[in-house]
């Protein structure tokens, strides 16, 4: 990783701590989530070798990948800090990510976003026509918000979704749409949002995005959008390294050139610089402001606005974050511990602005 720049946005630097969860101190926390990843690392082992099955390697990799992510849990279980400092589910994130690298497997979902991306790049237009033709501003940012948590849910890494995915491969966004909670959400401050709107628009935004296909395609890409439409500059900040489906930097490069072919707004913003793609750096799917380089922070200190989207960026980390700018975090809770622990039911919804 490169040397790292001090992210300005955060109110407090040196305090700032990103996840949420402290499994060293919450027993129950602890016994839950080692328990759920160790059931997961069957999809991830059986992911990682259809990912490379013309290799004939790739099912014994595959098993000593699973071997080694088993092996490293139970250390840090034991509380072997020589892996970690700190014990938490971004801690657990990172370290699948490594242990499928060390066997070889870069980026397992490569083939599966490739054709999500594909199939919601043909969507997009007919998206955009039926946001365009809502009556108010205040409707659309509904559409819009609503848009982007439905995109959310398309999240391999997640088995209350990954099951859903499975069964049904005519699950799309509509009827992700369905399946998300009605209002009023776990947390419910689009309200506060849509007043905020209503006023001048943000000179600078960041989102932070998340998953492939039409999570990026069909929420994020409308919500950036209509941030240029108000002249608002927009950076698109993703995975540099793959991490389970989320969308990469290089990934989410070709996903935008496609884009733009379908809306004259993005391909204007994109040749004149308005629409940027930038890499995080990060190593998992959660993200920690103090692992990003100084060219990024940089440039993305000049933002009054960030969005963080996903369960693992803006709830397992994030959350409680505090930045001196405007900030909205956006998530879908997938796993019915966690949702339960906030107070909310599977596929509760975060919708968290603060506004300084």
């Amino acid at each position: 990783m490169n040397a790292t720049g001090r992210f300005e946005l955060l109110q407090d630097y040196d305090s700032y701590c990103p996840d949420t969860l402290d499994l060293t101190t919450d027993a129950e926390a602890r016994e839950y989530w080692f328990a759920c990843f160790v059931r997961l690392v069957a999809k991830f082992e059986q992911q990682a070798a259809k990912s490379q099955k013309s290799d004939p390697t790739s099912t014994e990799r595959a098993a000593k990948f699973r071997k080694h992510y088993l092996d490293q849990l139970e250390a840090l279980k034991n509380g072997d800090t020589s892996l970690n400092h700190v014990l938490s589910i971004r801690v657990l994130l990172e370290l699948n990510e490594s242990s499928l690298r060390a066997y070889g497997f870069d980026d397992p979902w490569k083939e599966q976003k490739k054709i999500e991306n594909d199939a919601s790049i043909r969507q997009l237009s007919a998206r955009l026509q039926q946001i365009d033709e809502l009556k108010g501003s205040n409707d659309k940012w509904i559409e819009i918000v609503k848009g982007v948590l439905a995109g959310n849910m398309f999240d391999w890494g997640a088995q209350a979704v990954s099951q859903i995915l499975e069964s049904d491969s005519n699950f799309g966004l509509h009827e992700a749409l369905e399946r998300i909670q009605k209002r009023p959400w776990l947390v419910d401050c689009l309200d506060e949002w849509i007043v905020r709107m209503q006023n001048s628009s943000h000179k600078c935004a960041t989102i932070f995005t998340d998953n492939s296909g039409i999570d990026i395609v069909l929420g994020i890409i409308p919500l950036a959008r209509e941030l240029l439409l108000r002249k608002t500059k927009v950076y698109l900040c993703a995975n540099t390294q793959p991490a389970l489906n989320d969308i990469t930097y290089r990934e989410l490069q070709e996903v935008v050139k496609k884009c733009c072919a379908e809306c004259n707004v993005l391909n204007e913003a994109f040749n004149t610089g308005m629409l940027e793609i930038l890499g995080n750096e990060q190593n998992g799917p959660c993200l920690d402001f103090r692992d990003i380089t100084p060219e990024l922070c940089e440039m993305i200190n000049v933002s009054d606005l960030i969005i963080i989207v996903g369960m693992a960026r803006a709830l397992h980390t994030n959350l409680n974050a505090k930045f001196s700018c405007e900030a909205l975090k956006l998530a879908v809770v997938k796993n019915e511990w966690l949702a339960k622990r906030l107070g909310g039911e599977t596929f509760s919804v975060i919708c968290k602005y603060e506004n300084i």
